[in-house]
């Protein structure tokens, strides 16, 4: 299967209902063939979402979210600092779920013999942990980032939003994701360079590097902002 519905129903962060889509896509040069998986609000365009703030279903207290806003002007929060255009991808696959497109899926189907990337946009906390135990139940590998402190250490890389937050959760023993200003922001004794980033020079894609999952692995990873 190229794509499906692995879950819809209510966020574990605050009981809203969601969805997640999986789509199987060999189009993104930076991470190669890869199975995308979109956490969404299921009753809300994703644009509306972040600028009313319902996007806290779907990614918590992320800071990257922007400030809840009611100018006519904006069409998502302002400040929205995440790296995820709304406008593309995501919001694509909002109106195809909401045209009945996507069918219910078995994860363990369209993650087989595949690279996954857990949360491609959302916060992986928000689901069930047994929809990505059955979506990497046979993957190949994946990556997987949460903002949520402590979540799923063996699954998911912790995103850190500063080096005084990477030094936290590397005492508890969580790897982190950060973003850096520039290359001096990196702390070369924990942390190495994303190897797929432009200041690395790209030397691998995502399939190939699987450095991107869980704490068992070795330095944390940070990679410039853009």
């Amino acid at each position: 299967m190229k794509s499906g519905i692995i879950y819809n129903g209510p966020s574990l962060l605050d009981g809203k209902p969601i969805v997640v889509i999986a789509t199987f896509s060999n189009r993104n040069t930076k991470t190669g063939a890869v199975v995308q998986t979109y956490i969404l609000r299921s009753d809300i365009n994703p644009l509306e979402a972040s600028k009313t703030g319902e996007d806290f279903s779907i990614c918590g207290d992320c800071t990257m979210r922007g400030e809840v806003n009611d100018d006519p002007k904006r069409k998502q929060a302002k400040g929205r600092r995440c790296y995820v255009n709304l406008g593309q991808g995501v919001l694509i696959v909002w109106k195809a779920f909401q045209r009945g497109v996507y069918q219910p899926a078995d994860p363990a189907d369209i993650g087989r013999g595949r690279f996954v990337r857990v949360g491609t946009y959302g916060d992986p906390a928000a689901v069930p942990a047994h929809v990505w135990e059955a979506l990497l139940s046979e993957a190949t590998t994946f990556t997987a980032y949460s903002h949520q402190s402590g979540w799923r250490p063996d699954i998911a890389m912790q995103s850190a939003d500063n080096h005084t937050q990477a030094v936290a959760h590397w005492t508890e023993g969580r790897r982190t994701f950060r973003v850096i200003a520039d290359l001096g922001d990196l702390d070369k004794k924990n942390e190495a360079l994303c190897p797929a980033s432009k200041e690395a020079g790209r030397r691998v894609q995502c399939t190939a590097c699987k450095l991107c999952k869980g704490s068992s692995l070795g330095k944390s990873i940070a990679i410039v902002e853009h």
